[in-house]
């Protein structure tokens, strides 16, 4: 009997072979921007098909990460370690203090440009490490690269005055075609948390006594303890917040919770972004204000202008730290807000983090449809905000709709007015409205000194907590 036609041929069931699937360049580019540089290098050199795959493929070490690269860090040992050579490099009067600081990013882009991997970065992630500003001049101006969004936050020995030169630079009119290559910049927000693998929610999802093969666990030792499940399940529950808010972190200026920016920048960086607007995009905007607008300078037109366009109310160029809802009263802003598609693109900051699948500054600024209701943004600076914003439940009241008690006018804006301002009754809880003052502030009945129920340890809307202790029993 021949039994030839009956046997189905082995080789159909076959998995595809890691060389198969990676030469899916769909497959490929979305996998690569995932895989550290040492790892795509690792994985060339261990044929040579993989070494065609990955030195000759377009648009595989386009997203270049070096935050996590050892070789990047620098940690500079005490100084008098008996002649001892920092990295190979003889320290003599002749090495400045650029090339110092920039040396661990220096040799590893002088490794990337002698393997022909340099000129193909288009995102590159510098956060944290030791950057100077000759190391960024280059990066934006010299013809070896060809970075479109570079990240740079956190960064430390950066002379940003140097940096917004360098940017002033790169933006002049006599520059040449299709220069400077950057689209976008990263370096006012935090930098990026570690990643959190997001895989682990479905795991050990399955009905009680159903698990496949690799999730039976192993009832010997103490890591299979009841005690060490119970660690474990908190350990992936940490991880799956901590990897909720990494999501959500990218949109912060379109949930309106209030300042986004913690450390205000300079007034320099607001006219470099100024200077800046239409050529490269930030992770930060100018505040659109009415205050910031041209002031009225005729005197027909005087008696019928708001406060806020006459020349002692004007404002200089000033960088968006606070996202806002509308205004409390009206619903609306003088400015209006910013919709994402029909306003124009200088009018968004990039998002964090910096795409994966991308290298445009269009793409680093669209939002994440998962987490924007409408895609309205509204953004503030603390001057456009003062004493108009409540830091507590974060609404705040538009110049239209803001009383002002008289026409003296000071360099901060008009005087304040309690019926639609803010005020300061707990330093710990900030400028606070009306109502959220009668929320949590009581009144002593013997001293007749007020206390927070929040920020007064022990204290509530009915005892006063440390407020008695400290001797006044009300």
């Amino acid at each position: 009997m021949d039994t030839t036609s009956l046997t189905s041929p082995q080789h159909a069931d076959l998995p595809s072979s890691l060389l198969q699937l990676l030469s899916n360049t769909l497959i490929l580019y979305q996998t690569t921007p995932y895989l550290p540089i040492s790892a795509l290098l690792s994985l060339g050199a261990t044929s040579k098909s993989f070494q065609s795959l990955v030195h000759e493929t377009h648009g595989v070490f386009r997203h270049l990460d070096l935050t996590h690269i050892k070789a990047a860090q620098f940690q500079l040992a005490p100084i008098d370690h008996g002649g001892e050579v920092w990295r190979n490099v003889q320290m003599d009067e002749n090495v400045t203090e650029d090339d110092f600081y920039g040396g661990p990013l220096l040799g590893i882009f002088n490794t990337l440009r002698r393997r022909n991997i340099l000129q193909n970065v288009q995102t590159l992630i510098l956060d944290g490490l030791s950057v100077t500003s000759d190391l960024v001049t280059d990066i934006i101006c010299s013809d070896t690269f060809r970075v479109r969004i570079l990240s740079i936050r956190e960064v430390q020995h950066l002379n940003e005055r140097k940096l917004q030169q360098a940017l002033q630079y790169a933006i002049r009119p006599s520059r040449a075609p299709n220069t400077p290559k950057l689209e976008a910049l990263y370096i006012f927000g935090p930098k990026d948390a570690l990643p959190v693998s997001r895989f682990r929610r479905h795991v050990n999802r399955y009905p009680p006594g159903i698990a496949p093969i690799d999730t039976v666990p192993h009832y010997a030792g103490v890591v299979y303890s009841y005690g060490a499940q119970i660690g474990t399940g908190w350990n992936m529950r940490s991880g799956d917040t901590l990897a909720d808010e990494m999501k959500k972190n990218g949109d912060k200026w379109y949930q309106r919770s209030g300042k986004v920016i913690t450390k205000p920048p300079s007034h320099e960086w607001a006219e470099t972004i100024r200077a800046c607007m239409g050529i490269v995009s930030f992770d930060a905007v100018l505040c659109n204000g009415p205050r910031h607008s041209l002031p009225v300078t005729t005197e027909e037109q005087r008696n019928e202008t708001p406060w806020y366009q006459l020349r002692n109310a004007h404002l200089p160029p000033r960088i968006a730290t606070c996202a806002v809802r509308s205004c409390c009263n009206c619903k609306t802003s003088p400015e209006g807000s910013s919709v994402f598609g029909r306003s124009p693109m200088e009018r968004f900051p990039l998002l964090a983090p910096p795409p994966l699948h991308a290298s445009s500054a269009r793409a680093a600024k669209a939002p994440a449809a998962e987490d924007t209701t409408d895609k309205k943004l509204l953004v503030r600076c603390l001057d456009c905000l003062r004493n108009r914003y409540c830091e507590s439940c974060h609404k705040w009241w538009c110049e239209d709709c803001y009383e002002v008690p008289d026409l003296s006018y000071s360099s901060s804006g008009p005087l304040q007015s309690w019926e639609s301002g803010v005020k300061r009754s707990c330093f710990e809880c900030g400028l606070n409205c009306a109502e959220c003052i009668v929320r949590t502030q009581l009144m002593c009945k013997l001293c007749g000194g007020g206390y927070c129920t929040v920020h007064n340890e022990g204290s509530t809307l009915t005892t006063a907590g440390r407020h008695a202790i400290d001797g006044c029993r009300c």
